[in-house]
């Protein structure tokens, strides 16, 4: 049965947002949100986080519309309009990392090779975190993997091969290899650019309704509205594990699926609490047939994988819907959804050097190499925005009883965070303190932290996790 609606939930065109409570607007909006909810939200406090673009404006906004969204599906569920209570500063910071280690660390963010290096003709960015991605990008560059596994020397034989290519030739050869890369382009650049003018004519939300599905009745509480509610988290670094994040937190079951042999340590305490982690091969046909059996127990299906990569594994939407009537499908691409990058791997910090984020950062600053925004800014917004579309999409499943399937992308909120008037004036904000975080540190699977007071408060629905953080595979697959 196809589906019966395709409609953008947004306008390719926002208007124009003055600060976050405008913007909060503009996002619920974007997610298809009416006007009912917004007298009940409350931005408060004030700071600024270092940069020439209003990231902490985002942050607030962002944040603001899992908010809405949360206190809508409640308000359907169990009645009333409760007030929604946002934190900028703790916004902002969340926006960071959410997490201070009592007694030990957390691993290095970037491997040895990561990063922006200068072309012949401009800069260029190498994201080689995942092993392949990196023999990817050192196999073009002719720089010996053995040697490069260190720091210092070997960092700059990279640098020195880098600086023989042309930034565009360069990127071109590593995307072309299976790996990640992105040439620095400037604000006018990306808009000239036909993957640019793609992005641009795409929504910042797209919905599109589907067929109903068995009847579903809300299983949680006005305190765990999420309860009961089942959520396949396909995501991996970043944006999609922020979005089932705040499922989680708000008491939906999340049962994360990794690959086996994938791992992203940096991450796995700022991203799995509440969450169960299993290991699923999706390539193997009993891998598969068993995901068939989770999906069609599932809600929601979030996932962050490259737009055709489901497809080639024989679980397209189609396919999807057909295992699971009434499904919610929530997605999320690098470069958008059009145009000729819509299949390119990509990152956050790629997508900055990419849309002119960086280079526009590097020109106001007049510094001589590209600056990046203080924190992963599209990667969290984006996360704030596939929890919105799903519990829109599980509000509407409540007032309709048919699914509905989502998608942004980084290159899109790269667009949204360029569209917003300049950072306010205030006081910067530049690292947490110590009453920013929780009294108590809480457990998790490498030992003791502090984790930062939760951004967000929706009246009589506290944010917290049930179970805590810890490394990827400990769980079984199944629910």
């Amino acid at each position: 049965m196809a589906p019966t609606s395709a409609e953008p939930a947004s306008a390719t065109r926002l208007p124009l947002a003055r600060g976050p409570a405008e913007a909060a607007a503009v996002l619920w909006r974007a997610a298809g949100g009416g006007d009912r909810f917004l007298p009940a939200l409350d931005i408060r406090g004030g700071g600024e986080l270092p940069s020439v673009f209003a990231v902490s404006d985002l942050a607030a906004a962002a944040t603001a519309a899992v908010g809405l969204a949360v206190a809508e599906y409640r308000a359907t569920a169990f009645g009333g309009v409760p007030a929604v209570t946002v934190d900028r500063r703790l916004s902002s910071l969340w926006f960071g990392t959410s997490l201070k280690p009592q007694g030990w660390a957390l691993p290095p963010a970037w491997d040895p090779v990561a990063g922006d290096y200068a072309a012949r003709d401009g800069w260029v960015r190498l994201h080689t975190n995942a092993p392949h991605h990196r023999d990817a990008a050192l196999a073009v560059l002719g720089v010996a993997a053995g040697r490069a596994a260190g720091r210092g020397a070997d960092r700059a034989a990279v640098a020195g091969a880098v600086a023989g290519w042309q930034a565009d030739a360069l990127e071109a050869a590593v995307v072309e290899r299976g790996g990640c890369a992105a040439a620095m382009r400037d604000l006018d650049g990306w808009r000239r650019h036909p993957q640019g003018q793609a992005v641009a004519a795409e929504p910042l939300l797209w919905c599109e309704a589907l067929e109903a599905g068995p009847a579903v009745r809300p299983a949680g509480t006005p305190a765990r509205p999420l309860a009961g509610v089942r959520v396949l988290d396909l995501t991996r670094v970043l944006a999609g594990p922020v979005a089932t994040r705040f499922l989680a937190g708000f008491g939906a079951e999340v049962l994360r699926l990794d690959p086996p042999g994938w791992d992203e340590p940096a991450v796995l305490p700022e991203v799995t609490p509440g969450k169960r982690r299993a290991r699923l091969d999706l390539r193997d046909p009993g891998g598969r047939a068993r995901f068939a059996e989770l999906l069609s127990g599932a809600d929601l299906l979030v996932h962050g994988y490259r737009p055709d990569a489901l497809d080639r594994l024989g679980l397209d939407a189609a396919a999807r819907r057909e295992i699971r009537p009434g499904l919610i499908d929530v997605s999320l691409a690098a470069y958008g959804w059009t145009g000729p990058w819509c299949l390119r791997r990509g990152f956050d910090s790629l997508v900055q050097m990419s849309s002119g984020i960086a280079a526009e950062g590097m020109r106001r600053h007049g510094a001589d190499r590209p600056q990046p925004l203080p924190v992963q800014a599209l990667d969290h917004a984006a996360g704030c925005l596939l929890a919105t579309a799903a519990l829109r999409g599980l509000t509407r499943r409540l007032l309709t009883g048919r699914g509905s399937r989502w998608r942004s992308s980084l290159a899109r909120v790269a667009a949204l965070l360029v569209s917003l008037p300049g950072p306010q004036d205030g006081p910067l904000i530049e690292g947490p303190a110590r009453d920013d975080f929780a009294d108590r540190p809480e457990a998790t699977g490498w030992g003791p932290a502090l984790r930062l007071k939760p951004p967000l408060s929706v009246e009589g629905a506290a944010l917290r996790w049930d179970r805590p953080a810890g490394p990827l595979g400990i769980d079984d697959a199944r629910w």
